[in-house]
């Protein structure tokens, strides 16, 4: 067999049984395996971007990498963005990058690109194959770096003629490593803080918002009285009835640094300390007290439902049941604002629905309305690259077989990043539905002036502007092969996302804010 074949045969036996593609003429050989080899979903991304966002939200959901197919270095350059929101998010992905011919590479032909170099800044791992009967072995290893608790993206480069050669040889696969076993003195030193102080923070981020974390760090707080948040960058809580009523770090710095400032111990749980996007002129780069001391109950890579679970044990915690976050709120009425948004989202979503957040300044509010909605997952934009909410979506509502109802609260101007994110919900059927939020401007940039000290004139503002032309988000929608609709009250927003809730396909609903 040739390579190809050979590749496709081992991600297939190592689990990986998802594709998402843009492929070019360096990867037809990798695409014309997928025909011969039974199993592998493909799906079809019209930029590079919409590839790797669709990979990290179906790792989300489902658990275990896909694959990506990009078209050598200027492929993969596209889809850095959520390349390096996927890397912040530590989801599992195994990136296929097709190269040029290794007896081609000297030649210097136009596509020719430094691609281990621009991998290497979003990849845990990365290898070029340099001979097709290497290939079946590199996959195995790029596979079980891509499972590396909690997630790692791997990067493996293809040369066009490595593909197309004979003497393919598939991958037996691997296990990946166990994660580091959890510190004994940690969870001690931790249960001792928690009896003696109140000035605590239990601070989750990765597994740890998940629900069987939850539930351990929700018996510690109740025996305890410490405080529980989730990092502001989580990528993933589980929320709604029967979870935690978690809030996150603000974004904004003067309102984390008042969330914080009476905590002078902080535990951390799959988190890091809590700094600031960005730096702002006369303020500090970290939110907690300046005397903070932080506890490391488990790093990033090891499990946080291991070290929460002894650490109620070592505390007798008690089992407890989640505290009741009272009736269903009803819908909002009238005008749309952010907080009627909320309640018309919880009042309105299906059981175990999921939420690809991209509301940007819009919904930061959104979480201490919604606690009351059934038990959902709500997806988050770790790495601040703008664009991912969409493809998250997409990706998310494949992660999920097609059982889950997605729901993509979407700003307009990062939507216009990943807006091809629909045509391949179209192509898929996918049960999506997206909310955009039309406002006609970057209003979070707007927000940012005012945080940096700067004085914008009417240049500047124009900058900000979509609203000349106005974006026509129907139009967009229907051109993509997606039915859509527009909204300028919440209880016309409350009747369409009930409507397509109920269908089998992607609807779009464009809210004027």
């Amino acid at each position: 067999m040739n390579g190809a074949k050979s590749l496709v045969e081992t991600l297939l036996a190592a689990g990986v049984d998802t594709c998402f593609a843009n492929p070019g003429t360096s990867e037809m050989h990798f695409v014309a395996a997928l025909d011969q080899s039974p199993g592998m979903k493909c799906v079809l991304g019209l930029q590079e971007n919409i590839v790797t966002g669709m990979a990290d939200g179906y790792f989300r959901l489902a658990r275990k990498p896909a694959c990506t197919l990009l078209h050598c270095g200027p492929g993969l350059a596209n889809g850095m963005g959520n390349l390096h929101n996927a890397r912040r998010a530590r989801s599992g992905i195994v990136n296929i990058v097709g190269d040029q011919a290794t007896y081609h590479r000297p030649y210097d032909a136009p596509l020719t690109a430094d691609t281990a170099g621009m991998a290497r800044t979003v990849s845990a791992w990365v290898r070029t194959s340099a001979g097709t009967v290497d290939l079946g072995r590199d996959a195995v290893e790029a596979v079980r770096a891509a499972r590396t608790f909690p997630g790692q993206i791997a990067t493996l480069i293809l040369p066009a003629d490595v593909s197309w050669q004979e003497g393919g040889v598939p991958g037996e696969p691997m296990d990946p490593p166990l994660p580091p076993a959890i510190d004994g003195q940690a969870v001690e030193a931790a249960a001792r803080l928690l009896r003696d102080r109140r000035d605590v923070l239990i601070l989750l981020a990765g597994h740890g918002v998940l629900s069987e974390a939850q539930g351990f760090a929700w018996r510690v707080a109740h025996a305890t009285g410490a405080a529980v948040m989730a990092s502001y960058v989580t990528a993933h809580l589980a929320r709604g009835r029967g979870r935690m009523p978690l809030e996150r770090v603000p974004y904004g710095m003067d309102h984390a640094i008042q969330a914080l400032d009476r905590y002078r111990h902080i535990i951390l749980v799959g988190a890091e300390p809590p700094v600031g996007f960005f730096g702002y002129p006369g303020k500090p780069s970290i939110q907690y007290h300046p005397e903070t001391r932080f506890h490391v109950l488990a790093r990033p890579d090891q499990d946080p439902v291991e070290a929460l679970r002894a650490l109620a044990q070592a505390l007798d915690a008690p089992e407890v049941a989640m505290p009741d976050p009272g009736p269903r709120p009803a819908p909002g009425a009238g005008t749309p604002t952010p907080e009627g948004l909320a309640r018309t989202l919880a009042a309105t979503m299906p059981e175990h629905a999921i939420v690809s957040d991209e509301s940007i300044s819009y919904g930061r509010g959104f979480y201490k309305f919604t606690h009351a909605a059934p038990a959902h997952d709500w997806l988050h934009l770790a790495g601040g690259a703008i664009g991912d909410g969409m493809p998250v979506a997409t990706g998310a509502a494949l992660g999920a077989c097609r059982q889950r109802r997605v729901i993509n609260l979407q700003a307009d101007g990062s939507a216009m990043y990943s807006l091809q994110s629909l045509w391949t919900q179209a192509r898929e059927a996918l049960p999506v539905t997206t909310i955009i939020l039309n406002n006609r401007k970057y209003n979070i940039l707007i927000g940012e002036y005012a945080s940096v000290g700067a004085t914008p004139g009417e240049t500047a503002m124009s900058m900000l502007d979509l609203g000349n032309p106005s974006l026509d988000w129907v139009r967009l929608a229907h051109g993509m092969g997606v039915d859509a609709a527009q909204a300028t009250t919440l209880e016309r927003c409350a009747d369409l996302m009930k409507s397509s809730f109920g269908r089998q396909a992607p609807f779009l609903i464009e809210l004027m804010v």
